[in-house]
């Protein structure tokens, strides 16, 4: 089975705590993640949004796209405005050869507004959630139809956060899943059950690693999402509380082959993203041996 390796450049800019970005340009970003053994970076705000300027700046650093947020509205807005907002990402992705979009809703959530505490995150009825899904598996389709494929990112502070309410949009929808073992623990669920629940649909992960003393010590009726962010929730593989190898394990049980992508949004002062793309790096690549993984080196394509 093969494996690839990405990160996402959330380690280096955060989009939503401004105070947690390291001064680093898109080029030393890349630089950086390379340097470590990562060959893929998932998009982020300093991208380019021309492929003939982002994809020089790919080839020079060996580093290939492997996936990018779009911030989906479908919960309050209709589906031609999403498709609106979404068409020149299906483009450009498909003109840098990225595997998928990854759709991450942020209507009513709370992800992003630090005054809201965790405990306020929004939820669907069960007849809500049904429509809510099938509104999104027709943007998956139709984007499918125009040559990019959606994964669906569950988020801790959205409808979909919880292993229940993931369950649950999964039954009623048909869009592929982006399965992330840190937001899924951080909302209390169990990882390895959500890779046997849902494999035949995971078609992009996330390995996010928590710090669950952190986690266990917040007040969800006072304290944000960003607020555990910044209080250093998140980490990479390896200098967290997740057990990788058994995650990587039940993935390979299933067949699963394609991009594990490090997204470890934390402080750059207090935890260095090269420094921790290296430790995240080294413990991958352990538990990908463990797994049976053959992990692939090439960067950018023919670099």
């Amino acid at each position: 089975m093969k494996a690839k390796l990405g990160m996402s450049p959330i380690a280096w800019w955060n989009d939503d705590l401004v105070e947690l970005s390291d001064d680093v340009s898109l080029e030393e970003c890349l630089r950086q993640s390379r340097s470590a053994g990562f060959t893929g970076m998932e998009m982020g705000r300093r991208f380019p949004s021309d492929p003939k300027v982002m994809l020089p700046i790919l080839k020079k650093a060996d580093v290939t796209l492997c996936g990018g947020w779009f911030s989906g509205t479908l919960v309050d807005e209709g589906l031609e405005a999403n498709k609106k907002r979404m068409a020149p990402m299906i483009e450009l992705f498909k003109a840098v050869n990225a595997p998928c979009i990854v759709y991450g809703e942020v209507a009513r959530s709370i992800q992003g507004d630090r005054s809201r505490p965790l405990n306020t995150k929004p939820v669907l009825t069960r007849d809500e959630m049904k429509d809510y899904a099938r509104r999104v598996t027709e943007l998956a389709d139709w984007a499918s139809d125009h040559g990019m494929p959606l994964t669906y990112h569950h988020h801790m502070g959205a409808v979909v956060e919880t292993e229940q309410e993931l369950d649950s949009f999964m039954h009623h929808s048909g869009i592929p899943l982006l399965l992330d073992a840190g937001h899924l623990a951080f909302a209390g669920g169990d990882p390895l059950r959500a890779v046997d629940n849902h494999h035949k649909r995971i078609k992009h992960v996330h390995t996010k690693d928590v710090r669950m003393d952190v986690i266990n010590k917040l007040d969800r009726s006072k304290q944000s999402f960003l607020d555990a962010v910044a209080l250093g929730a998140f980490t990479v593989p390896g200098d967290g509380s997740l057990d990788f190898e058994a995650f990587v394990k039940r993935l390979a049980k299933y067949g699963y082959e394609g991009w594990f992508v490090v997204e470890a949004e934390q402080d750059p002062k207090k935890n260095p993203p090269l420094r921790m793309a290296q430790v995240g790096h080294k413990e991958l690549m352990r538990v990908m041996t463990a797994a049976g993984y053959t992990v692939e080196m090439q960067g950018f394509p023919n670099a």
